[in-house]
């Protein structure tokens, strides 16, 4: 990337306003690319652009990091109607702009897609914690929950005219069909449970939906076997969907037999799969990691589609169910299970959570006690921690933060070309990841510690995000991923050196910051770090779909 000290403008009509911007320095990597960008730039939209009509927005000066992982490089956009129309060298006298964004000492990249994250649009449809840091598109309905409704393009539909801030990708969960379904708390099911669950899967692909999600930890996930497994996922093959797994056990020592049953789901299917927030509860050596990575490397080897997603925390989030043994859940009764084997309920739960690191490492994050660790919460009431869970929290009181993840097992996952960055963060959790995953992942691990480059955290940002849901494969204007002609103009320019998250587990909803202008089909949503108020997403539907409106 270029090494700039530059004055940096934002043109609107005939308004001037400027700033001053210190660029970053960063070594030139390989001749090749340098060489090779250069000639896409003087390639690309057919030896120039237009002159003679009226583009929307005009991005001069920039270093474009385009979401393939290649070397950025110098390159003007041109977007017109929410559409990358032109990428190359421009000439600003002879072009017509509405807006022109003058980029120097920046760089110019796709607009960063969340594969994991929650939230309900029609509660926060602002989505303020995922704009805040870079994030234009969000997948939701994950874990195997999405939307209590019997049709999706109906809900599809409400976020539209609830005018979202940011794109919306939609997966219909396993564990709300299995529920809508009325199929029982049981692994043995018959075929019209199965019909039923089917029936349900297929009108949310025909609605739009791009996959189904599992939440194999939870209930009523937890009893699907094998066969359930298969079933649900035979209909995503003829819509090109794809299955997102929050694997059955994420724990060290269990994580690897999950992560084969994911792949025997996708291989007994014919469907890719995708594992995600992958981690290892409670594994502190990055030998662990490349299990898991060898196991999915395997999978490709033998011709399956597998990804997964990583959120750059030690600390997971999830409701405090986790700790509490199957036999405490439904569809056995926690108030007979209480009476009847508290003193086995009480021995699980404390050898649960000291083997999870002790009761200072469970932060506890809704509720009264939010903010307070577990052993604080003890103190205060004067009891032990396991009574604190049986009798004032109970099965499903609230949900926490666990800090029971290896940094350096984390930083082999983000090192792994074919995983992806996400969040699993939403507008209201109390946990910083919704607020900070993919600034984090640029502050530190590219600038400080140089883990990967700019460029392949902005493909894993992006372009094989986009990859991943099939979002290249869409009509000219509909794709997205890549600064490339035809694609959706969700965009953004800043300086890496200045991106910052500010949230943390004491102050979780501070907003990211450094993310000078921030696009999104089109429409400008944050010029000079300040957002404009306007609200331009909107829901994503699968390709090859009934759904009308993409």
């Amino acid at each position: 990337m270029r090494a700039l000290m530059n004055t940096a403008s934002i043109y609107t009509g005939k308004v001037f306003l400027a700033f001053t911007n210190f660029a970053i320095v960063r070594p030139i990597a390989a001749s090749f690319f340098a060489a090779f960008a250069l000639l896409l730039s003087a390639c690309s939209g057919s030896g120039g652009p237009d002159y003679s009509i009226q583009y929307d927005i005009h991005i001069i000066n920039g270093t474009l990091i385009d979401g393939t992982g290649m070397q950025g490089y110098a390159a003007d956009v041109l977007v017109r109607d929410g559409e990358i129309v032109y990428t190359g060298q421009t000439d600003l006298n002879r072009t017509n702009a509405t807006t022109v964004i003058d980029a120097a000492g920046k760089v110019v990249t796709p607009g960063f897609i969340d594969l994991h994250a929650h939230g309900d649009p029609l509660q926060t449809p602002d989505f303020e914690n995922f704009l805040a840091m870079g994030v234009t598109t969000i997948v939701l309905g994950q874990d195997g929950t999405s939307p209590d409704t019997d049709y999706l393009g109906d809900w599809m539909k409400r976020v539209d005219d609830a005018r979202p801030g940011t794109n919306i990708v939609m997966f219909i969960g396993h564990n709300t069909v299995r529920s809508q379904a009325s199929v029982p708390l049981r692994t043995s099911i018959s075929e019209r449970d199965i019909e039923r669950m089917q029936d349900r899967i297929i009108a949310a692909m025909e609605d739009g939906a791009f996959g189904l999600s599992t939440g194999l930890e939870y209930d009523p996930g937890r009893f699907a076997g094998r066969d359930e497994l298969r079933a649900i996922a035979e209909p995503l093959a003829r819509y090109g969907g794809i299955v997102m797994s929050h694997l059955r056990n994420e724990d060290s020592g269990a994580v690897e037999d999950a992560l084969l049953e994911l792949i025997t789901m996708g291989r007994d299917a014919g469907v890719p799969v995708h594992v995600s927030h992958i981690k290892i509860v409670l594994g502190n050596n990055p030998t662990a990691a490349n299990n898991l990575i060898q196991l999915m490397d395997m999978a490709r080897n033998d011709g399956m589609t597998i990804t997964a997603d990583v959120y750059p925390y030690t600390a997971s989030y999830t409701g405090i169910s986790l700790l509490f043994p199957d036999w405490a859940k439904p569809p056995n009764v926690y108030e007979d299970v209480v009476r009847d084997r508290r003193r086995d309920l009480a021995a699980f739960l404390e050898n649960r959570v000291n083997n999870r690191n002790g009761p200072g490492a469970t932060l506890i994050g809704t509720g009264k006690w939010a903010g307070k660790t577990l052993a604080e919460v003890a103190d205060e009431l004067g009891k032990p921690f396991e009574d604190v869970l049986i009798d004032d929290i109970g099965l499903y009181g609230t949900s926490a933060a666990y800090f029971v993840m290896n940094e350096d097992v984390m930083r082999r996952f983000i090192r792994d070309p074919h995983i992806s960055i996400s969040s699993d963060g939403s507008p209201s959790m109390l946990h910083p990841r919704g607020y900070g995953s993919f600034a984090k992942i640029i502050r530190q691990y590219v600038m400080q510690e140089n883990l990967i480059t700019l460029e392949e955290a902005i493909r894993k940002m992006t372009g094989h995000s986009a990859g991943i849901l099939g979002l290249h494969d869409k009509p000219a204007g509909m794709k997205r991923g890549y600064i490339r002609d035809g694609y959706a103009a969700d965009i953004l320019v800043f300086d890496p050196a200045e991106v910052r998250d500010n949230a943390w587990f004491q102050n979780p909803h501070r907003l990211a910051t450094g993310f000078d202008t921030i696009i999104v089909n089109g429409t400008v949503v944050q010029s000079e770090g300040r957002p404009s108020g306007a609200r331009a997403g909107r829901v994503l539907r699968k390709s090859g779909s009934t759904a009308t409106s993409q």
